[in-house]
This record gives C-alpha cells, sequence and structure tokens, in this order.
C-alpha cells in the first residue's frame, strides 16, 4: 500500500453550523474558516483569529481536535491531508446548547466542507533511484526507469558500468528487482531513497480514487 497523501491547491473559505436538539439540552456549535495550502513538508498550521468573544476560547481547542480528525482522512481518497493552514475568522455559540463535542463536529465538518472545495490534489511518493549496469544494458535499463513514470537525471561511469540516477513514483517501483535482473541477465542492481510528495497525473489520481472507494476506504 503505497502511502499517498492528500492537500488543497486553493483558497476556500465558508462556514458551518451544527445544531442538534433532541429533547432536553441540544447541541451547538458554529465556525467560520479558512483553509490555504501551504508549500510541500509543512505540515499542518491552526491559526484563530475569531473575533472576541464570538466563540469562548475554551472551545477553540476543541475545533482544532475536529480539524486533525478530518484530516487523519481525507474526502478524496481516505489518506491523510498534508500542507495546510487552517484559520478560524469567526462563529458563534449558544449560552446553553454550545459544548466541547459541538465545537469539535463544527470544526470536522466544516474542514471537510470547504476541503472538497479546494480543488483537492493525490500527492504520492516519489523516490531517488539508482541504477547500476554493464554499458551493454544502458538502453534496456534506461527504458526500464521511463517506463514506470521515471525521470533520467544524470549518467555516470563508474569502474566499467553505467550508473543511471533518477525519480520514480513508489508506486510504480513494485518488482523492479526482478525486472531489472530479467534484463540484465542478473548483472543488474538499483538501490533507492524517499526524495518528496509529487501530484500525481489526473488520469491515475481517477484511478486510485475510484480504487479506494470501491473498497470502502472513502467515506
Amino acid at each position: 500500500e503505497v502511502a499517498y497523501r492528500e492537500t488543497a491547491t486553493v483558497v476556500t473559505e465558508g462556514q458551518y453550523k451544527h445544531v442538534k436538539q433532541t429533547g432536553g439540552r441540544g447541541q451547538y456549535g458554529h465556525v467560520e474558516m479558512k483553509l490555504e495550502p501551504m508549500g510541500p513538508g509543512t505540515g499542518f498550521e491552526f491559526v484563530n483569529e475569531g473575533r472576541g468573544g464570538h466563540i469562548p476560547m475554551n472551545f477553540i481547542p476543541s475545533i482544532e481536535k475536529g480539524i486533525i480528525k478530518a484530516m487523519e482522512a481525507g474526502p478524496c481518497g481516505g489518506y491523510p491531508v498534508v500542507d495546510m493552514r487552517v484559520t478560524v475568522v469567526d462563529g458563534s455559540y449558544h449560552e446553553v446548547d454550545s459544548n466541547d463535542f459541538a465545537f469539535r463536529e463544527a470544526g470536522r465538518a466544516c474542514f471537510r466542507e470547504l476541503f472538497l472545495k479546494s480543488r483537492p490534489q493525490l500527492l504520492e511518493p516519489l523516490m531517488s533511484i539508482e541504477v547500476t549496469v554493464p554499458e551493454e544494458y544502458l538502453g534496456p535499463a534506461s527504458g526500464s526507469i521511463c517506463q514506470r513514470r521515471g525521470r533520467i537525471e544524470s549518467m555516470d561511469d563508474v569502474a566499467g558500468s553505467k550508473i543511471i540516477r533518477g525519480t520514480v513514483p513508489l508506486s510504480e517501483m513494485f518488482g523492479y528487482a526482478g525486472a531489472i535482473r530479467t534484463l540484465t541477465q542478473g548483472r543488474g542492481s538499483f538501490t533507492m531513497h524517499f526524495e518528496h510528495y509529487e501530484a500525481v497525473p489526473d488520469s491515475i489520481e481517477a484511478e486510485i480514487v475510484e480504487r479506494r472507494r470501491k473498497a470502502g476506504k472513502v467515506k
């Protein structure tokens, strides 16, 4: 299972009101938020810019908890959401019916709704790869990288062998050890390590999301 991630690509703003009345004490939590995409690897930033008194300060951590809960499984493919700044802009509360649970639910639902409007994007882990082969197998080895959506960045000669360096999506590397051995009659080898996350091409993203939906991984 490849560790995909989800992120937003545009700024979105909106509000959500969690209201339930089931006899006796009800639930009321109202938040207005702004979602902003941030640079790769920046993680999650929570900002409270709520106007004084509209949401009591003791409910702000509950909103943040709701947002973090929503980010654990994004609404597109059920993957964790990363690299986001979420700002609480405003909201309101009810003196009797507001509680931590209501504001946690308001934060969770508001984030989910806004994220779906933020042109969400699936990210995939990109691996840095180094393939070592005898010179006569340079062509097939290079082709095998390109066939796997890889990008070749350099080729060097070392002790009679060719070293190909580049990047390849992790999802394309399953079974590559056997493939490179077959291509080089057992004389080729490779190493790889994680480089960074990068956007998945649209056509492939659609396939991944559809597969996840069929598997019941998307709520």
